[in-house]
């Protein structure tokens, strides 16, 4: 830690967690989050007006390998609020400003690092989903355009990451409705306005992402113009570099684990039978929609257990961490009951295979209860990447995951799809608990 960071660190700055601070992060960016699956069915209507079943494939190929790139970058977003967050605590604007500008240096280094890997990433992705030749074809397409934009997409995590390190929750919506509300007026217009139809969504994407990059960066470098200015030296600070690298590493790895999970997931469910797959498939949904749900209150806690962690005051972060567990309980029995009561209807919704829907009602409780047994997953997941305590968020994701993987093959071979299921619950169960029982600790180390 360097003098400056250490000096300001050292004292104690009073401020009140309330219900109404945690629902100012949670509920825009609640919505915010929710705009993001509008994204894909938009674009998925685009492709589809025009008849071809390849180009709907391709559509869904590329997508699957960006949700895999993005999701493994998204430590941008949430380790950038958790050093935020800490600096605005202890009320080191100038700490701020250089944690944003490592996060554009490292979103700018790596978002050009995957333009000129673009090769290898559509070779990649062809070999693993292995789609027949015209999907692959319309998949590169796709790739090799929204590419592009990768150093804007992680630019823009960077500047999401900062605002809501400063708890500014209701700026953070703004920003992601100009930016996927450009994304998807620009892909309507070129994909269908002017015919370009999946290389216009894929340019509608690029041009979403440099809108919101323009707009965000606007806010962020206005602000930074009123503040004192900053060295070099600071940035490039290389204690502060190496803390963000290792947090970032360490969330990387959490994401890595994530996918894994769900990876094996499908491999496993595919293993019974097609029938059985698609049901699932459908039924991930639910834990899906619950999901964004749930990460509202999870950037609440990162902003607010960062926050006090930077303040030194451990009243605050108790409460914080007990508000918005209460929240996210609550809001997790509220879907799993909406889903149990009209989860049926949603499926007839998504699928007219009868087949699908009864086999997916069938076990629609274990989908609807995955809110339930993920909630502290995600909560827990929120206060550790807001205190940095990152080594030990990746050291229990990992050893969640190893009690899931063998959890999932002992309960499928035994129970068939309800050990799938069971082996999911189980999961997150562990998740949760595992970063329950290290808190107390970790707390009164951090406070003392």
């Amino acid at each position: 830690m360097t003098q400056p960071l250490a000096a300001a660190a050292g004292r104690v700055r009073p401020f009140d967690v309330t219900h109404r601070s945690v629902l100012a992060i949670a509920v825009p960016m609640t919505f915010a989050y929710l705009t993001t699956p509008l994204l894909g069915i938009v674009d998925t209507a685009v492709v589809g007006q025009f008849g071809d079943a390849a180009l709907l494939g391709g559509l869904a190929a590329g997508a699957i390998v960006f949700d895999v790139v993005f999701t493994t970058f998204n430590f941008l977003r949430s380790g950038t609020t958790g050093l935020v967050a800490q600096a605005f605590g202890r009320d080191d604007a100038a700490e701020e400003q250089a944690v944003f500008w490592r996060a554009a240096i490292i979103a700018l280094v790596c978002g050009v690092a995957l333009v000129l890997l673009a090769p290898l990433i559509v070779a990649g992705g062809v070999w693993f989903i292995d789609p027949e030749p015209r999907v692959a074809d319309a998949m590169a397409s796709y790739i090799v355009i929204r590419i592009l934009a990768a150093p804007l997409t992680l630019m823009n995590y960077a500047i999401l990451g900062y605002v809501l390190g400063r708890g500014e929750g209701a700026l953070g919506l703004m920003l992601q409705i100009l930016l996927n509300g450009a994304n998807i007026a620009l892909s309507m217009h070129l994909g269908l306005a002017l015919g370009w139809g999946i290389e216009g969504v894929a340019w509608g994407t690029v041009g979403g992402e440099l809108f919101g990059a323009a707009v965000g960066l606007a806010v962020v470098v206005g602000r930074f113009r009123r503040a004192p200015r900053l060295t070099l030296a600071r940035v490039f600070d290389v204690p502060a570099m190496s803390r963000m690298i290792s947090l970032n590493r360490d969330i990387m790895i959490r994401s890595f684990s994530l996918l894994a999970a769900f990876a094996l997931l499908t491999r496993q469910g595919a293993q019974l039978g097609t029938l059985q797959l698609a049901a699932n498939a459908i039924l991930m949904n639910f834990f899906l929609i619950s999901g964004y749900f749930l990460d509202g209150f999870a950037t609440a806690a990162e902003q607010l257990a960062g926050r006090a962690l930077g303040a030194r005051y451990e009243p605050a972060f108790r409460r914080a961490v007990r508000l918005t567990a209460v929240w996210g309980f609550g809001l997790a029995f509220f879907a799993t009951a909406v889903f149990l009561a009209f989860g049926d209807m949603l499926i007839a919704v998504v699928t007219t295979a009868e087949a699908v829907r009864a086999l997916a009602g069938a076990f629609l409780p274990w989908a609807a209860f995955t809110a339930v047994s993920g909630v502290l997953a995600f909560q827990m997941d929120g206060v550790f990447i807001g205190a940095t305590w990152s080594r030990d968020m990746r050291n229990m994701m990992l050893l969640s995951l190893a009690v899931y993987v063998a959890a999932l093959f002992a309960l499928s071979a035994a129970f068939g799809n309800a050990g799938l299921w069971a082996a999911l619950h189980v999961f997150l169960i562990v998740r949760g608990l595992s970063l329950l029982a290290i808190l107390p600790r970790r707390a009164r180390e951090s406070f003392a």
